[in-house]
């Protein structure tokens, strides 16, 4: 079989790069093309975009680049139909991924959509339920996702949460401090600078600052003779490390369930702020607080993310590391068994159009 992939960020291109390694194990002659990055192609998904340009924060951003996107959409659907592919399935990327699916569905009617990973409409509100609900199945990753969609009478499926899968528990405990700016152009440039200024006040500690991708290297220079930058995988990055410093997202999660005791950091445009303000359904933005109910990670956002309270958090963390690494025990097991991906895999295999 063949399918179309739509992922647009790098969390997205490392869940679809799993994702079509279990499919692959189930069927050895499926075939991927499509919108992904450099954790796909390995796997063997054939780029038609990569998502390097696609990478955007925020509304103003994405407004900025409507026609551009609008294109890759029209894009896309001539490549589906003159290749005759069947099914499509859609990682996250909700800003583009919903618009695609509506137009998609108006032009192909009789295509097989797998939402993988959809939208956290928990987080933003119903009011773009009507469009993912046009996709024919909806891949929940979050265990009150479920009963949040069927409550709007749209249907999901769920096996658990494929991070279970991806990420160990750390046992080792390095001597490092654990910097995650993340992956978007925006994002280093608002949070690099005050990971920098935190070294610096830090001059006694030891950090080592990740870089999500290689083509992203240029932003890491003149750095703090205390800072270790690189490219290495973020479990071998946690093993070095006993706290961390990361941008608000799925990497978050993560360190969770690694047990890396953690300060979560982000600060966006005061237009984006405004409009996420109108917007927002939820107390906490990072993902382990969401799933635990609770500020397990320090969250400092938007004014409050200044290098003296990251300081402040860090030492708070150094004087109650084994009470923080305790609450986040339990977070393996709300979050579902392993085997998760392969599940989803079947799932998907079983019910794609021949």
């Amino acid at each position: 079989m063949n399918y179309f992939v739509s992922a647009g960020e790098i969390s997205g291109d490392m869940h679809l790069s799993f994702l079509v390694e279990n499919i692959k194990k189930i069927d050895s002659e499926a075939k991927f093309y499509g919108a992904a990055g450099s954790c796909s192609i390995k796997k063997g998904v054939e780029i038609i975009q990569d998502i390097d340009e696609l990478a955007v924060m925020g509304f103003k951003e994405i407004f900025g680049k409507y026609s551009f996107f609008k294109k890759k959409i029209y894009d896309y659907i001539e490549f589906i139909k003159k290749n005759s592919i069947k099914n499509v399935i859609m990682i996250d990327y909700g800003g583009f991924n919903l618009a695609f699916l509506k137009i998609l569905k108006k032009e192909i009617k009789d295509i097989e959509v797998f939402y993988y990973i959809p939208p956290k409409l928990w987080v933003w509100g119903k009011w773009r339920m009507k469009k993912l609900a046009l996709a024919d199945h909806i891949l929940a990753i979050f265990p009150w996702e479920k009963e949040f969609y069927q409550n709007s009478g749209v249907e999901a499926v769920y096996f658990g949460n494929p991070l279970v899968d991806i990420n160990n528990t750390v046992n080792e405990k390095g001597d490092k401090i654990l910097l995650l700016p993340g992956s978007r152009k925006q994002e280093l440039r608002e949070i690099l600078p005050v990971m920098k200024e935190t070294a610096e006040i830090m001059m006694n500690k030891k950090f080592l600052l990740k870089a999500a991708d290689e083509k992203l290297l240029s932003y890491f220079t003149d750095m703090p003779k205390n800072i270790e930058v690189t490219t290495m995988s973020l479990e071998k990055c946690a093993e070095n490390s006993w706290c961390a410093v990361a941008a608000s997202g799925t990497v978050t999660l993560e360190l969770a369930l690694m047990g890396l005791p953690s300060v979560v950091v982000y600060r966006t445009s005061l237009f984006n702020e405004i409009i996420a303000k109108m917007i927002l359904k939820i107390k906490y933005v990072s993902l382990p607080n969401i799933v635990k109910k609770e500020e397990i990670f320090k969250e400092l956002l938007q004014k409050d993310m200044k290098s003296e309270k990251i300081v402040e958090e860090i030492k708070k963390i150094e004087k109650n590391y084994d009470i923080i690494k305790s609450k986040l025990s339990d977070i393996r097991e709300i979050l579902g068994k392993k085997d998760v991906i392969n599940r989803y895999a079947e799932y998907i295999v079983k019910n794609s159009k021949k």
